[in-house]
């Protein structure tokens, strides 16, 4: 079945006449996660939350297309990880900016790039292209963050753990390796003791605080739980993609 919303999906017929207000980008990584877990991790559930999200505001009459996923992201600390791509900063302001370019010439003056990666910093980027293309609202969405992993994950993590694993279990399970090749997920700490505080930050090597790649034990991952933060996630962040879709954006603040 064609999904109207989803641009891969579409075609030349539906679209020559189309008038969306909110293009969606989703962005991920091709990288190592774990043991058990595929190097597509990132882009497949990038790609599953958005397009669900999609559907859900297309649903709600929203005029929204959902663009094809870019799989590689910043790695820059994963360098000696067997075959983790890495796509610079810089690199990555250079494909926003031709997208966007696309985007503001053809009259969607909405953006959201929905990062699936945790390598990805968009901020400063953000501010520039603004800077750029005044007539774009552009804005970030971050999926983890959507709602409170803790209500639903006994050790959510940070990287191949519970959460990821469980996500994977209900989105691609065929992909995931049988539960005795999982590895435990623990992580090195900095003995410089402020860089685990938050407030101060410094790249971590991945290879020097994690044998598997995990960082956070996924033995307590299932489907189910996997399913219902999915649709929790596609739930909420659907109904925003109707808010930025029925917004005017010259008039946000009151």
């Amino acid at each position: 079945m064609i999904r109207p919303y989803v641009l891969a999906d579409t075609n030349w017929k539906h679209l020559k006449d189309a008038n969306f207000e909110l293009a969606v980008l989703p962005w991920g990584a091709t990288e190592a996660h774990n043991y058990h877990l595929p190097y597509s991790t990132d882009v497949i559930e990038g790609t599953a939350i958005a397009e669900e999200s999609g559907r859900i505001a297309w649903e709600k009459g929203a005029k929204i297309v959902i663009l094809p996923t870019i799989p590689f992201g910043v790695n820059t600390g994963q360098s000696d990880i067997y075959l983790d791509m890495n796509l610079n900063p810089s690199t990555q302001f250079a494909i926003l900016k031709d997208l966007i370019e696309v985007l503001n010439r053809q009259g969607i003056r909405k953006f959201m790039i929905l990062n699936s990666h945790g390598g990805n910093n968009w901020k400063s980027i953000i501010r520039e292209l603004g800077h750029l293309f005044p007539d774009m609202f552009l804005c970030v969405g971050e999926w983890v963050k959507v709602v409170n992993r803790k209500d639903f994950f006994d050790d959510p993590g940070d990287h191949a753990d519970e959460m990821e694993t469980s996500l994977i279990l209900h989105l691609a399970p065929e992909l995931v390796l049988p539960k005795e090749d999982w590895g435990d997920g623990v992580e090195k700490k900095n003995k410089i003791k402020v860089f685990n505080e938050g407030w101060a930050w410094t790249e971590r090597p991945w290879s020097q605080i994690s044998e598997d790649t995990g960082i956070g034990n996924p033995k307590a991952s299932s489907k189910e739980k996997g399913e219902h933060f999915f649709n929790a996630i596609c739930s909420k962040l659907g109904d925003l993609f109707v808010e930025i879709s029925n917004a005017d954006t010259n008039n946000l603040y009151e």
